[in-house]
């Protein structure tokens, strides 16, 4: 059982109280687990939305973070962030336990990832009327390049453009805000999140191909490796039994790749 992954001491009839105790003091330090989500106006295997009638964050992190909370029998607390280059900045303040984000190696220097549980693409939105046809289109003079600040996707697409830059926005609405005002060329963002915004913006399209890939995995503050070895281990039996794919069906994410058990970036 989870909770007595730490400690390996079982009786006959499951975890010893006081092994219960230890192991929640290192999973949720605090009482309850605190996991941290990021928020905005797409859905995608990071990015949460708010419900429309609650006001709740909702996708498949929360998904996640419930059902981990309950498999280590601890309270859950949402700790919520306007993108994960946010998450990561604040994982050295001790305001979180665990987070699922983008793995990249700028990352790795202040968190800690466990096996990814999806495979994603990042490419372009580009307005309706836009005469760029493919990425390669948007490496050019004067293209007006935004995203969110700090993600893997906007650090990939500045290594990836020579003939212009990339501008990132502290959140996702203000990026929003500016593709709609007629003020952004080219949205780089994760491909499911874009599939779902394309609706907000009729005759806008989503470029083919990507210019970033990488696996998007179960991440915790530098240096807590016990916790990890705990939150990894359910993140792959959430995989292989087949969980997350129905989290990621039940938010319209049917295209969405489930990492392999195993599978790390």
């Amino acid at each position: 059982m989870v909770r007595c992954a730490l400690v390996n001491t079982k009786l006959r009839g499951g975890c010893m109280k006081t092994d219960i105790n230890e192991s929640l003091k290192v999973l949720a330090p605090v009482g309850s687990l605190r996991v941290a989500i990021a928020v905005g106006s797409a859905v995608s295997a990071v990015w949460t939305t708010r419900d429309a009638e609650t006001g709740e964050p909702r996708g498949p992190t929360v998904d996640l973070a419930r059902l981990i909370a309950a498999r280590i029998g601890a309270p859950l607390t949402l700790v919520e962030y306007p993108s994960s280059g946010a998450i990561i900045a604040a994982a050295s303040t001790g305001a979180w336990d665990v987070s699922f984000t983008p793995v990249d190696a700028e990352r790795k220097q202040v968190v800690d990832f466990g096996p990814n549980y999806f495979l994603g693409e990042s490419t372009y939105m580009v307005p309706a009327g836009s005469s760029i046809r493919g990425i390669e289109d948007v490496d050019r003079e004067g293209v007006r390049v935004y995203g969110v600040e700090n993600t893997a996707t906007i650090r990939s697409a500045r290594k990836s453009l020579t003939n212009t830059t990339a501008v990132g926005l502290s959140n996702l609405e203000d990026a929003l805000e500016r593709f709609r005002n007629g003020e952004v060329d080219a949205l780089a963002l994760g491909k499911e999140s874009l599939q779902s915004l394309l609706s907000q913006f009729p005759g806008a399209r989503m470029l083919d191909g990507h210019f970033h890939a990488t696996g998007t995995a179960v991440a915790v503050p530098k240096g807590h490796t016990k916790a990890l070895e705990v939150f990894s281990s359910i993140i792959e039996e959430l995989k292989s039994d087949g969980i997350i794919r129905k989290i990621f069906n039940a938010h319209g994410m049917e295209a969405a790749t489930v990492a392999p058990v195993g599978s790390r970036s």
